[in-house]
């Protein structure tokens, strides 16, 4: 069995800039997942801080942000997990493109389902960051009614 020629792993390149392309995006992508969990994580902290030093009529309305606030880092966990899974594949894909190039094995099924698992875990990631989204809204509605009642 011969080596393929560069002639022959050209096409095998441009295909592979897909996936390649794939994981920087969605590397961007984690970085702004993980900027949210922080934010929440910190938000989080700060609201056990004042929940030490507020007053009894406030401390309900302050803690009840705080299930909302675990359940959206519970969500944007499984967001990572679901864009790191598919930037995993992605990466298992590039290799998996040059390993059939280089012995010579034809297998579309490997990399048909390789590429849709990465598609399905990226998809899954982003109703999941999406849901988020909308959880971070219900967490505003409350503190902003904590605020209109203050000020009323």
């Amino acid at each position: 069995m011969s080596s393929p020629t560069v002639a022959e792993l050209v096409p095998i390149l441009q295909t592979a800039i897909g996936p390649a392309l794939l994981i920087s995006g969605v590397g961007l992508l984690l970085l702004t997942m993980t900027n949210r969990l922080g934010r929440v994580v910190d938000r989080a902290r700060l609201l056990v801080h004042q929940l030490e030093d507020c007053p009894a009529e406030l401390r309900s309305r302050k803690a009840a942000q705080l299930p909302i606030l675990w359940q959206r880092a519970r969500q944007i966990r499984l967001a990572i997990t679901f864009a790191s899974i598919s930037a995993l594949l992605a990466a298992i894909l590039v290799v998996m493109l040059f390993l059939s190039a280089l012995l010579r094995i034809e297998d579309a099924w490997l990399i048909s389902v390789l590429f849709i698992l990465c598609m399905g875990t990226l998809i899954a990631s982003l109703i999941v960051f999406l849901r988020d989204i909308n959880r971070s809204l219900t967490a505003l509605k409350v503190e902003l009614e904590e605020g209109h009642r203050k000020a009323g």
